[in-house]
């Protein structure tokens, strides 16, 4: 004979039923009159095709399979709570995963502050930080494999994605502590340029500014050196092998103890660190709660 699997509903009318030993007492705890909960009972036994409950006008006592019925309603109501727990700490960002793309210079001196914090009101969350140049951030973000981006600049009218702004990174320049910066002071962009430079490669966005910067006083970028990753910039400089201009993000990933750092004149740009995410898709529960922390922590800087 076909049956009709019981709801959470009936499962826990039985439940209630057999521990309060009474219609009265159990339609009290369940917010029924005893005549709808009589009726849902005697509905589920017709659907089970088995009698759960011996019943006259005064008393109700379980049969065996209504013992039985009730073991099986405690697990289920049990799985059921259980399920709803595991649903709502995810909805409540209380465990979760979260993946994280980022510019080596932000996921060096940006992120980590913000991971400890985070960190410490979400434990349970596991965290993947993707670093990548500023291209492949983007890509990151589109393909979804990850939530969320910090990256420089702004996106193309033509990319799925949306930039919120959250600071502006100032350039400072980077030298070693006997070379052309050994005098305290600070130093005019034209001046610096003309120093033997140690520049990031084409394509990155610390690069698109120091062109940018050149281009608005009239002066073509010849490098001495060009490199791809900030760690060699930093080695380079460090055996005075020249100097170079950087956003202050990205001096964590540098040996600044042994380098010197001197405010630029006249450079009139700086760098704008700001979220991607696709535009018009949810965040996970996940990613919302490290968006506030964020919007928390690190207000936006709109000043240029």
């Amino acid at each position: 004979m076909e049956r009709t699997n019981p709801s959470l509903a009936d499962f826990n009318a039985v439940l209630v039923l057999l521990r309060c030993g009474s219609f009265r007492a159990a339609a009290e705890v369940l917010a029924l009159s005893p005549s709808a909960l009589s009726r849902q009972i005697t509905g589920l036994e017709a659907r089970l095709g088995a009698r759960l409950f011996d019943r006259d006008t005064r008393n109700v006592s379980p049969t065996a399979s209504g013992l039985a019925f009730g073991r099986v309603a405690e697990r289920m109501i049990n799985t059921a709570e259980d399920g709803m727990a595991e649903f709502e700490a995810h909805l409540s960002a209380r465990n979760g995963r979260l993946t994280i793309a980022g510019l080596p210079s932000v996921t060096a001196g940006l992120l980590p502050g913000l991971l400890r914090s985070f960190s410490a009101e979400h434990p349970d969350i596991d965290l993947r930080i993707v670093d990548a140049l500023s291209g492949s951030v983007i890509e990151a973000v589109e393909a979804g494999v990850a939530e969320i981006g910090f990256t420089a600049g702004t996106l193309s009218a033509r990319s799925r994605l949306t930039f919120q702004p959250l600071m502006d990174d100032r350039f400072v320049a980077v030298g070693a502590p006997d070379g052309p910066l050994r005098a305290a002071r600070d130093y005019g962009w034209e001046e610096l340029v003309e120093m033997p430079f140690i520049a990031m490669a084409q394509g990155t966005s610390v690069r698109e500014l120091i062109d940018g910067a050149c281009l608005r006083i009239g002066h073509t970028l010849a490098p001495r050196f060009e490199v791809a990753h900030l760690a060699t910039a930093g080695a380079l400089v460090a055996e005075g092998l020249g100097i170079t201009a950087l956003p202050t993000l990205t001096l964590p990933v540098l040996r600044t103890e042994a380098l010197v750092q001197r405010e630029i004149i006249g450079f009139g740009a700086r760098r704008r660190i700001g979220l991607v995410r696709r535009s018009g898709q949810s965040l996970s529960p996940s990613a919302q709660a490290f968006l506030s922390h964020v919007r928390r922590v690190l207000p936006a800087q709109r000043s240029a």
